[in-house]
């Protein structure tokens, strides 16, 4: 019987198992997770669990019988701790060895943390990344807490909507000139500094964190411009990094993440990546593209390929960020922008273009041109910037067009 092992059990080993079987695969199928429960929504964890407005069973991406049900051995609360690419084993952390036909790597990322040699091992010193994450986290945001969040990416933008809506005192520093300055334009940076300070955050740009203080736990921190902030806990948003460590042991070819081809094929002809971990080719860069709606899509591309039916996987970047009654929507990548236009209405919008190309649209609370500017973008159109600039153009049209 042929057997497929997925390891990481995550959004994207979740989505590859489940089509496996859609798509007609009667073989055997094992899923293994290092977490002690299933496969499960994260974006909710640093917004609506860690305000209590979601349970921990709804998290779930499928009841946990569902596995079962589909002859899926989930191995849960397991590690892969080796993997043998000649032999096609792979070893868990039991001293379990496991024969597959083919492997998938949904290895997911790590977020980065602080060094322990600034303080980054006090307690009350929070990453955002899993649900015992989110856990720990909780008993901390609590009204008149004080907190100093590092990193004005979205992470730690989400997490400072979310202290303030729980009573917290938010300071949130960037080291950079700029909040989202990796990941969005200026105007996408001035809209949120906007709405997070008129919610009571202070905001200090281009001010990085030299150390924090305190015996056991955090209960202070020294910035780089000398400031010392009083504190009960930090929550660290630097970004993350791809969990490569299997595949490089295994002689895997690394370049920002897992290299994948065309068809999510690893540099061993019996091993795919999806997810987080994957990189892949875009526009002639590699690239990983860090959400849920690429996690779900690449991950159903490998599980067909990994059946013989060789369908390419072609990225359609999209993402979203929910901050206090904002919601943020994405559609393409900003990679070489040279133009912003924004675009007032109901909401805000702001296209980017490269050169005369569109090639992005940041909405904030706007669906309806996020709408129309992803559609345009899938379908390879780039409407005149003043036609975009113009409010009184019929957006819906510009698809017809």
């Amino acid at each position: 019987m042929t057997h497929f092992v997925v390891i990481g059990a995550g959004q994207a080993g979740s989505s590859l198992v489940a089509k496996l079987r859609t798509e007609g695969f009667d073989g055997d199928i094992t899923l293994i997770g290092g977490e002690s429960v299933p496969p499960y929504q994260r974006p909710p964890l640093s917004k609506a669990y860690l305000l209590g407005e979601m349970t921990k069973e709804r998290l779930f991406l499928r009841p946990e019988a569902y596995y079962a049900d589909h002859n899926i051995t989930l191995k849960l609360g397991t590690r892969a701790v080796g993997i043998d690419p000649a032999a096609q084993v792979v070893t868990l952390n039991s001293g379990e060895e496991l024969h597959y036909d083919a492997l998938a790597l949904t290895t997911g990322a790590h977020p980065r943390e602080l060094p322990a040699r600034i303080g980054g091992s006090l307690e009350n010193v929070f990453t955002v990344r899993d649900l015992s994450d989110a856990d720990r986290m909780a008993p901390a945001f609590k009204a008149g807490a004080r907190a100093l969040i590092v990193g004005g990416g979205y992470i730690g933008l989400e997490a400072a909507a979310v202290a303030k809506k729980r009573g917290v005192d938010v300071t949130l520093i960037e080291m950079s000139d700029r909040i989202l300055q990796r990941v969005a334009a200026p105007e996408t940076s001035d809209y949120f500094r906007t709405l997070h300070e008129s919610h009571g955050v202070k905001i200090l740009e281009g001010i990085g964190l030299e150390e924090l203080l305190g015996d056991s736990a955090v209960t202070r921190a020294r910035l780089d411009d000398g400031t010392i902030l009083d504190l009960d806990f930090v929550v660290v948003g630097v970004g993350i990094h791809p969990a490569t460590i299997l595949a490089d042991a295994a002689g895997l070819a690394i370049d920002n993440g897992i290299a994948t081809d065309t068809f999510g094929r690893t540099s061993d002809p019996h091993i795919w990546a999806a997810g987080d971990c994957a990189s892949c080719d875009w526009n002639g860069q590699r690239i990983r593209i860090e959400s849920v709606g690429n996690a779900i899509d690449q991950a159903e591309i490998v599980a067909c390929n990994m059946m013989g039916q060789n369908k390419p996987f072609v990225p359609k970047p999209w993402f979203w960020s929910d901050q206090y009654d904002c919601k943020l929507q994405i559609a393409g990548l900003n990679l070489g922008y040279t133009e912003v236009i924004v675009k007032k209405g109901d909401g805000q919008s702001h296209w980017y273009y490269k050169h005369n190309e569109l090639i992005a649209v940041d909405a904030m609370n706007d669906p309806r041109n996020y709408m129309i500017g992803k559609r345009l973008i899938e379908a390879g159109k780039s409407p005149d910037k003043a036609v975009i600039a113009d409010p009184n153009t019929d957006m819906k049209a510009l698809l017809k067009a």
